[in-house]
């Protein structure tokens, strides 16, 4: 028996991996958040399988559903909305499966920040203007910051921002912000990406506050923030560049 923790992408069904999908198929038991995974993916699962919902139980809610499920044998399928890789409380499931040794697999899914980038229609990664992307979120209630991590800290670097789990702090973001980027620079909210409800909202640290409020949006989004947003005078990459050697274009 193994739970196959499986990452569901952003919320378009059709945006999750072959891989997870086959796994779905596969396992006669499937644990999903309700509250975030589209329920057009299960679908996907077996007739007759025995269908969770996760959203209403805590964490040893679902450690006794997993010790169901090992005492008969039977294989998890477990849904996590986006990838698995961050923020999505994977990791204490994992330690509770260790603990109890129960095998477990994880399967990657489409990250939220990369469907919010295709709704946007931008790389946010341009020559010369930013090359990193910087992940994070603000302090909540489930998790605060570390003391390093601040918003500061990662401004200062004048790149891309993408800002998850944060619609709420809208307005502190914008005022720990602009000193750094100031108030012209390009911010984009992109609500419920891939999802058939999706809304995007443009405008600039200066204004963005003022937007929101025209057309809310309280879960469920994406803030990011950059100049790589709108960008249009940047050089081209030289990895296609007519003088750029390389193996693969036959050149001594």
């Amino acid at each position: 028996m193994t739970v196959h923790f499986i990452g569901a992408g952003p919320g378009a069904p059709d945006l999750i991996t072959l891989r997870g999908r086959d796994l779905l198929a596969a396992c006669p038991v499937c644990l999903y958040a309700g509250s975030v995974v589209p329920p057009a993916l299960l679908a996907h699962c077996p007739p007759g399988a025995r269908l969770v919902d996760t959203a209403p139980l805590d964490l040893d809610g679902i450690e006794a559903e997993y010790r169901r499920a090992h005492a008969a044998g039977l294989d998890v399928a477990r849904l996590h909305s986006g990838d698995l890789s961050v923020w999505s409380a994977v990791a204490e499931q994992a330690r509770r499966l260790e603990r109890l040794g129960i095998p477990y697999t994880l399967t990657p899914g489409v990250p939220a920040f990369a469907a919010a980038a295709a709704a946007l229609g931008r790389e946010l990664t341009l020559p010369g203007v930013a090359q990193s992307l910087v992940l994070t979120r603000v302090s909540g209630r489930a998790s605060p910051m570390p003391p390093g991590e601040t918003l500061e800290a990662f401004g200062a670097t004048g790149t891309t921002l993408a800002l998850h789990l944060a619609i709420h702090a809208l307005e502190e973001i914008v005022t720990r912000l602009t000193p750094l980027y100031g108030a012209d620079c390009p911010v984009a909210i992109v609500i419920r990406a891939s999802w058939p409800e999706q809304r995007v909202l443009r405008g600039r640290l200066g204004d963005i506050v003022a937007k929101l409020a025209a057309e809310p949006a309280e879960r469920t989004a994406l803030i990011l923030v950059g100049p790589a947003l709108e960008a249009g005078d940047f050089r081209d990459s030289a990895l296609y560049d007519t003088d750029y050697q390389r193996r693969f274009r036959g050149r001594a």
